[in-house]
């Protein structure tokens, strides 16, 4: 697409995007809906690519420490597997509100209770996560998306995907607006009297609008994964046509980015050293607040991972439809494939698990994150292995993973609402 190379600098901030577990009834793979097999299949395979590029940006080498593959690798994970699993949340959100119809009635009303539910539950646990790992956990920012979303589970794909497209445009600017307009001193008072930022120091401002994952421009990635939730994601046309606007989306943000703003478009804010600094100091202090120097309104026309401008979204999107598409043509046409894949698989149906799961093999086995001086694939590679070797054992006996099958539990209580 471009000539563009993957930029070799300082090392990106280990991000820790957190999956939403798979919302279906059943195993990965169980029709609801009336969807395919290799649907659901392949939706939990996105799933799993995701978590093994959080992986890779959290505990695999720096970008200055890669070469070659491993570089474009590394640089491809910044940023997009975090988008991915936004994207796959709104998608699981339909699975419980009703995919390709939503639910109306009682039904209706049990599930946005069900979502509610999960809603708080991601906030609370996110909240104490982030006492022990700073506010790069997403787990609560998933927790204020989820709630946001209510109003719009009834749309139909087209109004979502345009509801999607006016967030892409409005919000990275009104972002920039009001972050502008939000010193440092209203941000202190707004700090001073927020619960939630003594208790974790990820407060509401951060949740909403100064975080790693800030909602008022993550909400276009989950309202996108709605939108594609209401297709019909196993038939032939529908792929083809996604898969075109996949590659359409993703080819005209990043060139349009790089004609206007030049060949350094692309690169990752967390690549800059003064903000690389700023995450460690935020990671190691609790911070929810990523404390990169003020933007200039220029770099409103950049598409770099964590850059959250209008290109940066409409490009991601169009990657993480890309990954979605591709893995479900995958399951669906290779069925050896889905048969071998099946333990890759089942890493994406307990993707909760491997999320919270690898913070405490962090702290268990002492493994170093975000350290500048990782220079060996191994570790990334270990973790990968162990996932998958959990995934497939914990399958075989259970339907769940252990972290899904506590969250399902703890939204029956819906099941009372009238």
């Amino acid at each position: 697409m471009t000539q563009t190379q993957p930029p070799q600098a300082t090392p990106a901030p280990r991000e820790h995007p957190a999956p939403v577990p798979t919302a279906s009834p059943g195993p990965a793979g169980s029709p609801s809906g009336g969807s395919s097999t290799g649907r659901l299949v392949g939706v939990d395979l996105a799933r799993a690519l995701a978590v093994f590029g959080m992986y890779v940006v959290h505990i695999g080498p720096a970008l200055s420490s890669t070469h070659g593959v491993g570089t474009w690798v590394r640089y491809l994970a910044d940023g997009h597997s975090s988008v991915l699993f936004a994207t796959l949340a709104g998608f699981s959100l339909m699975l419980i509100a009703g995919r390709r119809e939503p639910k109306t009635g009682l039904a209706g009303r049990q599930a946005k209770a069900r979502i509610a539910i999960r809603a708080v539950i991601l906030l609370a646990l996110g909240t104490v996560l982030a006492m022990e790992y700073g506010g790069v956990i997403i787990l609560g920012f998933y927790g204020v998306y989820f709630l946001l979303a209510l109003p719009l589970l009834r749309l139909s794909a087209k109004a979502l995907a345009i509801t999607a497209a006016g967030l892409a445009l409005v919000t990275p600017q009104l972002a920039f607006f009001l972050n502008a307009l939000l010193g440092e001193s209203v941000q202190q008072t707004v700090d001073a009297y927020d619960p939630l930022k003594k208790i974790s120091e990820v407060g509401v401002l951060d949740l909403l609008l100064t975080g790693f994952y800030p909602t008022i421009t993550w909400m276009s990635f989950v309202v996108a994964g709605m939108a594609l939730a209401r297709l019909d994601l196993s038939a032939v046309p529908v792929q083809r046509r996604l898969a075109a606007l996949g590659a359409a989306l993703t080819a005209g943000a990043y060139g349009l980015s790089l004609l206007l703003a030049g060949p350094n478009a692309l690169r990752s804010m967390a690549e800059d050293g003064k903000s690389s600094d700023a995450f460690e100091k935020a990671s190691s202090s609790g911070s929810g607040s990523f404390e990169a120097p003020r933007r200039a309104a220029s770099e409103l026309l950049s598409a770099g991972p964590h850059s959250g401008t209008t290109f940066d979204i409409i490009g991601s999107v169009g990657v993480a439809v890309l990954v979605i598409v591709g893995a479900t043509v995958l399951m669906d046409r290779l069925p050896r494939l889905r048969s071998l894949a099946k333990p890759v698989v089942a890493v994406g149906t307990m993707s909760l698990t491997a999320y919270v799961g690898h913070f405490l093999a962090q702290s268990v086995l002492g493994v170093s994150a975000g350290e500048s001086t990782q220079t060996s694939w191994i570790p990334v590679l270990t973790f990968i292995l162990g996932a998958i070797a959990f995934a497939a054992v914990w399958s075989r006996f259970f339907r769940r993973g252990p972290l899904e099958a506590l969250l399902n539990a703890a939204t029956k209580p819906a099941t009372y609402v009238r």
